[in-house]
């Protein structure tokens, strides 16, 4: 936690998907946290079959260089941050949101480290979802690189 203030301040990724969505409601539950809420939108998305924001091309590693598409990655991230705080406003709270282009793990931990982030709750490919995956890349790359503590929600 950061020493100039007793308030842990907790980033939560989301993209869409139900173990976003988890992770979202995990630090809902975290009392005295200040919580941001934070979209990657990857325009070299490398699983086009993945839930979230995925390149326009459709294919593995090809950019998406259109104005418009990246106009509706916007908007669609903007109605999940507009979710998002319905939700928040359900448990009494309120939370900020950002959205950023890049790799989502490069992305997160550099939000987590130049933004002072005391904890970072991520969601995670369920085992139902894909058995033999512990970590999602996106999961296990925070996990890894994180300069603060990390919580992986299932």
């Amino acid at each position: 936690m950061s020493e100039r203030s007793s308030t842990m301040h907790v980033l939560v990724p989301i993209d869409g998907s139900p173990r976003s969505e988890r992770a979202l409601d995990h630090a809902l539950g975290m009392a005295d946290a200040t919580i941001t809420v934070l979209t990657v939108i990857d325009p070299l998305d490398v699983d086009p079959l993945a839930p979230g924001f995925q390149s326009p091309a459709g294919v593995p590693g090809m950019p998406g260089y259109s104005e418009e598409w990246y106009e509706g990655a916007k908007e669609s991230a903007e109605e999940l941050h507009a979710e998002a705080r319905e939700r928040a406003a359900e448990h009494d709270r309120s939370l900020t949101t950002e959205i950023v282009f890049g790799r989502p793990a490069r992305r997160i931990v550099a939000y987590a480290d130049d933004n002072d982030v005391d904890h970072v709750v991520i969601g995670n490919h369920s085992r139902e979802e894909f058995p033999h995956v512990l970590l999602g890349n996106t999961a296990e790359s925070v996990v890894r690189r994180s300069p603060v503590n990390v919580t992986v929600v299932r």
